[in-house]
């Protein structure tokens, strides 16, 4: 089949890859445009573009996929189809009435929950227990096209949002072959509007943690927020990340600090505690919580904000 594909972060990647390797012929890759990144806010391109190039394919990175001559272009290439993960551009008609046989999205997620960009982080930072990956037919709204695939799998009670992603995009790549593969004959399922949820692109402020929260929210957030916004509270005026926490510890006021026996605990609600155990304070770098206390001191009365 010959496909053009869409997509930006580095979970599209084995997408992309299986495609090729099940011999469809990827006429062309459209990613985001390359951005400024790190310290030194040097330009760096896309995951998925450097994949593509490693590949050989050819990459086009427009601003926006509206432009009348970016849908002529695509018309152009005459594709069977095109496939979607996580492009980061909303595809407008006039594109989605370009292939044959449709544009087709890998969602990770079990469609109807959780549409919108981050299905994953939401999924864990909420307490979901399962989660998975739809195939679906992408219409003009935002992830509520007809679901022709699904693949289902439990989450892991330490399992964090990279190590999810990781196994999810795994999935995903199977499941788009797959459904490629049975695309004439699969049975379209329209979503159920009424179970829909939604999972908002993630802010900043997504991480500041509520230390009213019982400790298994708190512990939720922080698996599910890993690595960015991440989970964090504020010490003597300076961010505190969590990357890794665990359940238990003493009875604490939210968000009281208690060093025992050279482990540190942070208070949650209910006089529940959580044990911190890699943390990073602003401007320095992750460590364990025991290496933190060597270099960071803690009186009796510390609290995290």
């Amino acid at each position: 089949m010959k496909l053009i594909f869409m997509g930006t972060p580095a979970f599209a990647i084995p997408t992309l890859e299986r495609a090729v390797a099940a011999g469809h012929q990827v006429l062309a890759v459209f990613t985001q445009p390359d951005r400024p990144k790190g310290r030194g806010q040097k330009d760096a391109m896309p995951p998925v573009k450097a994949a593509a190039l490693r590949l050989g394919l050819a990459v086009h990175q427009p601003q926006r996929m509206r432009q009348p001559e970016v849908v002529e272009q695509l018309r152009a290439m005459a594709p069977d189809a095109m496939v979607v993960v996580g492009y980061g551009q909303i595809i407008p008609k006039a594109i989605l009435d370009i292939p044959p046989h449709g544009i087709v999205n890998v969602h990770a997620s079990l469609l109807p929950k959780y549409r919108g960009a981050a299905p994953i982080q939401w999924a864990i930072a909420r307490g979901e227990t399962r989660t998975g990956v739809t195939t679906m037919r992408i219409n003009e709204g935002l992830d509520t096209g007809d679901m022709l695939l699904r693949w289902e799998t439990e989450i892991g009670p330490q399992e964090n949002a990279v190590e999810l992603g990781a196994r999810l995009a795994e999935a995903g790549a199977d499941l788009l072959v797959r459904t490629l593969a049975e695309l004439a004959t699969i049975r379209s399922e329209p979503q159920d509007d009424a179970q829909a949820t939604y999972a908002p692109i993630l802010k900043k402020e997504d991480g500041e943690i509520d230390w009213q929260l019982s400790a298994r929210e708190i512990l939720n957030r922080i698996r599910g927020f890993e690595p960015w916004p991440g989970g964090y509270g504020f010490l003597r005026g300076q961010r505190l990340q969590i990357s890794k926490a665990a359940a238990g510890g003493p009875k604490l006021p939210p968000g009281a600090l208690r060093v025992a026996n050279r482990r540190l605990y942070a208070g949650c609600g209910n006089g529940e505690s959580i044990e911190l155990q890699e943390v990073q304070l602003e401007g320095k770098k992750r460590m364990p919580a025991a290496a933190f206390l060597n270099g960071f001191p803690l009186s009796d009365d510390e609290a995290l904000q």
